[in-house]
């Protein structure tokens, strides 16, 4: 299969908008050159006509005759010597009476048509060449004696070659400072991107000790970057965790087994007997049962997280869910130094839920609140609900999670320095509960965390009554 060769963003970028500066310069180039043929053209025929207008109020004498036998007046028309046109005295016949060209082809194409038509200006085909006519009467006591004709080519009139030049440089001038533009803001767009795109691959390679650039003006491409180094720094966190958490994973599973293995070595080798022996066999079945809901927990986790574990929803009253979710965890307590209030919704209110699975949600949010006040202390449960979403939210009065822990409170594995040293786990139980409850569509959020306690809120969508 080929492979498209890649193309650096600031060569993209300044080819396009090359190829789109050239065509929009080309245009307007294009529009540009006729606007000033049109223009210059324009201008130029209103100077001929000013000037064979001026021409004709000249060439009368004293007895009201053109100048018998004189040289045509001199005409100034501002082109330099670039443009000289045919200047002729015409009477009313189309005859001509004077000229300054005696021979050429524009005298064989004055004809009456001409001298007749209303238009002060004409354009006229002479020899497969276009010229242009301007006619002003000569007029005197209010009668028309003759005209003062002036022609001239199309191409004579329209010539603007210096303008033209002009137009080219400041055309190629503009293409230059735009190319120069694009590839200045392309090259500080790009280089930070390209920046941040090694910062990746140094990362992918487990190198976090990454360096990128300070911040930017630009928006997006700040944003970019810091978030890059916050991805960075919690990836580095992450994996530290990972690494002293593997630490701990091992730790609580060992501890047990060696603890296990002890006691029964002492119980095989009749160190103990009698009383002792049924003492150490108690403490090791104890373990073991610790030891088994740490390999529960795992698994399940485990199929949560490779989607191969059912949850079996069905319809429920959420407060005889809740209750009965309570009422597991309570008998199953020995200390009676917690205080449990529970607050229900007045009205019943149905829920699409596992009630198995939410059980186990519960569980461990309880035991979370239990630990975190030391066993002593008071759990209030809340029901709410809106129009379209029930939460129960489990409060406690602990001491609370760290700032600086609260952002990993879900992640499998986690457990607070505080929590790792009094509480023997594997730190996936807010993590499975916030799984299940996904599972379940709905969430497990932390709501709120302080001094003065913490609260935990389930999230479920009610089955609407239709």
């Amino acid at each position: 299969m080929s492979i498209k060769k890649k193309v650096s963003l600031k060569r993209y970028w300044t080819s396009w908008y090359l190829i789109t500066l050239c065509i929009g310069l080309v245009l307007i180039g294009i529009i540009s050159a006729l606007w000033i043929r049109h223009t210059t053209l324009e201008n130029r025929l209103n100077l001929m006509t000013f000037a064979a207008e001026s021409m004709a109020d000249r060439v009368v004498d004293g007895d009201e005759r053109p100048f018998p036998g004189k040289e045509m007046p001199k005409m100034y028309t501002g082109r330099e010597d670039r443009i000289d046109p045919f200047n002729y005295i015409v009477d009313l016949d189309g005859q001509v009476i004077f000229s300054d060209r005696p021979f050429g082809p524009v005298n064989d194409a004055i004809s009456m048509s001409v001298i007749e038509s209303e238009s002060s200006i004409q354009k006229i085909l002479i020899d497969e060449t276009n010229y242009y006519l301007v006619k002003a009467p000569i007029v005197v006591d209010e009668s028309t004696i003759g005209w003062v004709l002036m022609v001239d080519s199309e191409k004579m009139l329209t010539e603007v070659n210096q303008e033209y030049t002009q137009l080219l440089l400041f055309i190629i001038s503009l293409g230059l400072l735009g190319w120069l533009v694009i590839t200045i803001l392309s090259n500080r767009l790009s280089k930070p991107i390209q920046t941040v795109a090694n910062a990746a691959k140094q990362v992918a390679e487990g190198n976090y000790q990454i360096e990128l650039p300070p911040e930017r003006k630009e928006k997006e491409v700040d944003d970019l970057i810091q978030s890059f180094k916050e991805m960075t720094f919690k990836l580095e966190h992450l994996e530290s965790l990972r690494t002293e958490l593997l630490a701990g994973v091992t730790h609580e599973l060992k501890t047990p087994v060696t603890s296990i293995s002890g006691l029964l070595q002492a119980i095989n080798d009749d160190v103990v007997t009698g009383d002792d022996a049924k003492e150490f066999i108690a403490i090791s079945l104890k373990e073991t049962e610790k030891m088994k809901k740490m390999v529960e927990d795992l698994l399940a986790f485990n199929q949560f997280a490779a989607n191969v574990l059912d949850v079996n929803c069905e319809v429920q009253l959420i407060n005889d869910v809740v209750e009965e979710a309570i009422y597991s965890w309570e008998i199953s307590q020995d200390d009676k130094k917690i205080e449990l209030n529970v607050h229900y919704l007045k009205n019943p209110v149905e829920v699409s839920i596992d009630p198995i699975r939410f059980q186990q949600i519960m569980t461990n949010l309880l035991n979370n609140a239990q630990q975190a006040m030391e066993d002593s202390g008071k759990i209030s449960v809340v029901i709410s609900d809106n129009e379209s979403n029930v939460y129960i939210d489990v409060i406690d009065v602990g001491n609370g999670i760290p700032k600086e822990e609260q952002d990993y409170i879900f992640e499998r594995f986690y457990r607070g320095n505080e929590k790792k040293y009094k509480v023997r786990g594997l730190g996936l139980g807010l993590s499975l509960s916030k799984m299940i409850a996904q599972a379940m569509g709905g969430d497990l959020q932390l709501l709120n965390t302080s001094s003065l306690g913490t609260t935990f809120r389930i999230h479920l969508s009610k089955i609407s009554s239709q």
